[in-house]
């Protein structure tokens, strides 16, 4: 009897309350729908490539291309965001502050109208179009005019403000679900990538474990590098091949559009100039800069978003891909011509020792913070991504290979 008294003290039900329950369940209807379609699109799509190599890793490449193109769509809009933020702050600061002012104008404005001054902060635009009507009307005397219109020409640029601010926040959530769909395909590409590596190579797993064992023992990245080339058999493999197709024949032209190549398709040293940043961020610390203990910096860091994807800046054979002491995530190329890539700080690595991968290929993806010591990033609270160039096991400044414009960066 108790729990049946109590039921209608919640108070009955509305009809607006199960229109909007009814139209809430049909949205997660069509919500689950929509991505069991998306699914078996994918996972027809993903049917559809089979075993071809070529097409599997020209998806990867642009999908990847895709993510980061929006991953930087979304900093330009927050960093947008931000500044008009700020601005709207200051603007709402500066009426607040000539309160007495605009009440005194818009008191005036009531006598002129017989009308009730709009409340200025709850809704500018009552205030601005009240202030408009009555200078149209030219019921206000000049002095009161030349303060109508300095109020007038502030809450417009107000307004304007803010309805920027809601156009940059709908993009914004545009690109976040844009983002999501381009991640799960991506996501499901490169398990099918790792899944198809797998199964080539039966013994990868064990090479894996085997590589992670290893770079416990090392003391160094160089005795790492020479350790994982003379002892592991995928990473000797890439090693012996680096040796001999590594630096195409010079003269010949770059075929950076096949995604078939099994060697790089420019030769590292000739590469200056033409790299992408592995990852969009900014750059925080370069090489030969300090490295706060003392010593300097042999690569560069750069601070990324959260879960930002991380791909290749240029061909190469992975030596190796595991945990490697303060590096965090350590993933190291071989580039052929006695060169070696290094990155790390990601959070997940999704290639294997012995994979050949081509520029622009994901291949790692960053947490939420930093994974690296601390030597290596300026602020543990966000993710860093460390990359060091090496030739013949020496680091080497990495500056004149990037691209100086988005136009000039090399795409698989």
């Amino acid at each position: 009897m108790q729990s049946a008294a109590a039921t209608p003290a919640a108070g009955p039900v509305s009809p607006d309350d199960i229109k909007q329950r009814t139209q809430q369940l049909e949205d997660a209807r069509a919500a689950q729908k929509s991505a069991a379609e998306q699914q078996a699109k994918l996972q027809a799509d993903i049917a559809s490539i089979g075993q071809d190599r070529s097409k599997l890793n020209q998806q990867l490449i642009d999908v990847a291309a895709r993510v980061r193109s929006i991953e930087a769509s979304m900093g330009d809009t927050e960093a947008r965001l931000r500044v008009l933020d700020q601005r709207e702050a200051q603007m709402r600061a500066s009426l607040d502050s000539r309160r007495s002012d605009i009440v005194e104008v818009l008191a005036a404005l009531q006598r002129a109208g017989r009308r009730t001054p709009p409340a200025l902060l709850v809704r500018p635009e009552d205030a601005l179009q009240s202030l408009r009507t009555a200078m149209l009307l030219g019921s206000l005397v000049p002095e009161l005019r030349a303060r109508a219109e300095k109020i007038s020409g502030e809450l417009g640029d107000l307004l304007t403000v803010r309805k920027t601010i809601s156009t940059q926040r709908d993009k914004l959530a545009a690109d976040r679900d844009k983002l999501k769909d381009d991640q799960t395909r991506l996501s499901a590409l490169v398990g099918e990538r790792q899944r198809q590596q797998f199964t080539a190579e039966k013994d990868l797993e064990q090479e894996g474990a085997r590589a992670i064992a290893m770079s416990k023992q090392a003391d160094s990245l160089q005795g790492l590098i020479s350790k994982m080339e003379q002892d592991l058999k995928s990473a000797a493999k890439a090693a012996a091949i680096a040796s001999l197709q590594g630096v195409p024949a010079s003269g010949g032209k770059a075929d950076t559009k096949n995604a078939t190549r099994t060697s790089p398709a420019i030769a590292f040293a000739s590469a200056k100039g033409i790299f992408a940043l592995p990852v969009n961020g900014t750059k925080i610390r370069d090489f030969g800069a300090s490295d706060g203990v003392g010593g300097t910096q042999k690569g560069i860091s750069l601070a990324t978003r959260p879960g930002a994807q991380v791909t290749t800046p240029c061909d190469g054979w992975v030596v190796y891909a595991g945990p490697f002491r303060s590096y965090g995530q350590l993933l190291i190329l071989n580039a052929g011509g006695g060169y070696h890539v290094l990155i790390a700080g990601m959070e997940r690595i999704s290639v294997n020792i012995g994979q050949f991968v081509l520029s622009g290929e994901p291949v790692a993806t960053m947490g939420s913070t930093a994974q690296v010591a601390s030597i290596l990033s300026t602020n543990a609270s966000q993710p860093v991504l460390y990359v060091e160039f090496r030739k013949d096991n020496t680091p080497i400044d990495s500056g004149p290979w990037w691209a100086a414009s988005e136009g000039e960066k090399v795409r698989g």
